[in-house]
């Protein structure tokens, strides 16, 4: 006997589904974080942030896995989930690059150290002055603008300001 067809969640109008992101790690540090009612429209780097925020590791040494693959910061949830119905959750891997040790700070007790630049690095000024720099920035604004001319136009706002 045939059984019937699942019906089709629908959303309030103007609502926008959201997921539960689970964020876990097989290695140390032992992470286990949910984030709860990411709209679909959440980056890939929006996550790293927030996972950042609550372990006090730095963005740049972590990277996310989704069914074992890398996902770039530029991806959102939609890009990955797609246009599946009654998809209320994704997990996610989370690796550590170098080994940084996940520790939280202690309430009270938060010491900053100045940063300071050893010979042979680059400091800020230096930085803008390279190419990298610069792809870097113009990507953020693509990502973000999700428009080519506007983040063009804003791009050589930013140049010209420097130079």
């Amino acid at each position: 006997m045939p059984r019937p067809l699942p019906k089709k969640l629908k959303t309030a109008p103007g609502a926008e589904p959201s997921l539960t992101v689970l964020l876990k790690s097989l290695r140390n540090p032992p992470l286990d974080i949910s984030l709860s009612s990411q709209p679909l429209s959440t980056s890939i780097l929006y996550l790293k942030e927030a996972l950042s925020i609550q372990t006090s590791l730095p963005i740049a040494k972590i990277r996310l896995l989704y069914n074992k693959k890398p996902v770039p910061d530029s991806k959102i949830l939609k890009d990955l989930v797609g246009e599946e119905e009654g998809v209320s959750k994704i997990e996610f891997t989370v690796m550590v690059i170098g080994g940084a040790a996940a520790l939280k700070e202690k309430e009270g007790t938060e010491e900053v150290e100045p940063k300071v630049v050893a010979p042979g690095e680059m400091s800020g000024k230096d930085i803008l002055g390279t190419e990298e720099f610069w792809k870097d920035l113009r990507g953020f604004l693509v990502q973000r603008l999700k428009d080519d001319k506007e983040a063009d136009r804003v791009w050589s706002l930013f140049q010209g300001a420097i130079n």
